[in-house]
């Protein structure tokens, strides 16, 4: 045999002989040693005692009804020129309240139902902030949001429809804007 192959064979039997002889240690898995960590979890707390328990409730008192004011009406001195000092009586306070027992409308589901009134539609937005910022002068709850490229200006939302066509009589004759009423939504 030649010379170089005799290398050969020799050198692949010594790695041979070597892998028969180390593989197994790497196999064995003596050099791999897991950390084993304490558990230091608590032991389960008893599980309480279940009391039976009955709701107590209590009617609320009927509000319909106006309270009556309680103590003495105020006194108030008045001073005026040239007049001498003059107490005068002042009538009993009573907060101001709705006297309509209007309720809101519900839909479908059970949601009440809100209007408002979109006045104008702009391309360009500095003019929908102008007429907001008029109408927010002449004291209407406003406000705008942007529709694809148009900035539309609202007035509203009330509850009653009736309210807001009063309104947009009004506007019509103040301002001169002629608006269409929609159904209030959030988006």
């Amino acid at each position: 045999m030649d010379d170089s192959v005799k290398r050969r064979l020799l050198g692949l039997s010594v790695i041979v002989l070597a892998a028969v002889i180390l593989f197994p240690l790497f196999l064995t898995g003596e050099g791999y040693r897991e950390r084993h960590l304490e558990s230091r979890i608590p032991v389960a707390p008893d599980m309480p005692e279940i009391v039976d328990m009955k709701p107590q409730t209590q009617l609320l008192p009927d509000t319909s009804k106006l309270a009556p004011v309680q103590g003495s009406p105020e006194k108030v001195v008045v001073l005026v020129e040239d007049v001498p000092e003059k107490e005068v009586q002042v009538k009993e306070k009573r907060p101001v309240v709705s006297t309509s027992n209007d309720k809101p409308q519900l839909d479908e589901q059970n949601v009440p139902v809100a209007w408002t009134l979109q006045l104008a539609s702009f391309k360009d937005e500095s003019n929908a902030r102008a007429l907001r910022k008029q109408l927010v002068e002449a004291g209407h709850k406003v406000y705008t949001r942007k529709n694809a490229n148009l900035f539309k200006v609202y007035v509203g939302p009330d509850m009653q429809r009736e309210r807001l066509e009063k309104l947009k009589e009004l506007l019509q004759n103040d301002f001169g804007l002629d608006g269409i009423i929609f159904r209030f939504t959030t988006q």
